[in-house]
């Protein structure tokens, strides 16, 4: 496994490739429904198959094809992001448009309260209370109510809301920087657009079942895939905060322990990576960034909805990645590389 001095030495380097390759094509957002059902039709869409905006297809049919025969919609809509960092390669399927974070949302209320470190508004080992749901009916009220429990650091609660996606947890974190609200704004400041959150996640969890995310998509605690790789992305590179926080919310990624039948599951035994998983009614995630034995490094945000079932889900994002590394991993990438990262382990 990588440690944390390598992984520094590995950040550092892909930070090193120039901002302006790694931003992703501006698609309209306009249609969150109905994708198109054919390859021809779906990348020549305005909701396609979105590369990096360049005259040149840097990816190639071939991973296009690829990716949507295993990302096809026509058992639920499914978003797909992906990016490696040192050549700036981007693909998507539906990356523009709006999924369900459920819990991968707790990387950017992560993020928000270690901005907050580094500017001297708190500290790491400052302690909350876990904010404990109480007993009542969905959609009773705006705000489910909840209690607090056990006081636990900053750095704790921060380590499991990440690792082992505490509701409980994070509703500390998300009280502590003042609320859903404060973790969009913080987002908006960064130049994510559509990235929001409307709810703690005592109240997403009771009132969960509202909306089907197969069929529609409901905009609220919703993100496109292509932000929340671009959140990870920024990260991992050190563009959002300091390099101790930055640590902290990477290093915690890299120990989540939830959805090994997802991302993990799609990897070859042995390679590291980092995550955070996802789970709601009729849909299911992970996002995170895979860190390939040459030295690139790629970002993927999976979002799936429908399929049939929990075990169908996860088995779709484990098809999904394993369709991802395996383009990514294609030697001409390495070749194309623009920092010699293959040196950095």
């Amino acid at each position: 496994m990588m440690g944390l001095a390598t992984r520094k030495l590995r950040r550092a380097a892909v930070a090193a490739f120039s901002a302006s390759a790694l931003l992703f094509s501006a698609n309209p957002a306009a249609a969150d429904n109905a994708p198109a059902q054919t390859f021809d039709q779906f990348i020549n869409g305005p909701n396609g198959a979105v590369l990096d905006g360049r005259e040149a297809d840097p990816v190639g049919t071939g991973l296009r094809q690829n990716l949507f025969a295993v990302a096809r919609p026509d058992k639920g809509r499914i978003g797909v992001a992906a990016m490696d960092l040192s050549t700036g390669q981007t693909v998507s399927i539906l990356g523009d448009q709006a999924f369900p974070m459920a819990s991968t949302s707790k990387i950017a209320i992560a993020a928000t309260f270690l901005a907050g470190v580094d500017a001297g508004r708190y500290r790491l080992d400052d302690k909350y209370p876990l904010m404990i749901p109480v007993a009542s009916r969905p959609f009773s009220t705006s705000v489910a109510p909840v209690k607090p429990g056990m006081e636990l650091t900053a750095r704790s609660l921060i380590e499991l809301m990440i690792t082992r996606s505490d509701n409980t947890a994070t509703d500390a974190m998300l009280k502590a920087v003042g609320g859903p609200a404060e973790v969009t704004k913080w987002m908006r400041s960064k130049g994510f657009e559509r990235f929001r959150i409307d709810r703690d996640i005592a109240t997403l969890v009771r009132d969960d079942g509202e909306f089907d995310p197969a069929t529609g998509a409901d905009q609220r605690d919703s993100t496109p895939p292509n932000e929340m790789v671009r959140l990870i992305a920024g990260l991992y590179k050190g563009e959002w905060l300091s390099g101790e926080s930055t640590d902290v919310v990477i290093g915690a990624m890299t120990r989540t322990v939830t959805g090994s039948r997802r991302i993990k599951a799609g990897l070859p035994s042995g390679v590291d990576f980092g995550h955070k998983t996802g789970t709601l009614n009729n849909t299911a995630s992970d996002v995170g960034f895979v860190e390939m034995p040459d030295g690139r490094v790629v970002v993927m945000a999976i979002y799936v909805t429908g399929q049939g079932g929990r075990p169908q889900r996860d088995a779709r994002i484990a098809e999904i990645t394993r369709t991802l590394y395996a383009g990514f991993a294609n030697p001409r990438f390495a070749t194309n590389a623009s920092n010699d990262n293959s040196r950095v382990r």
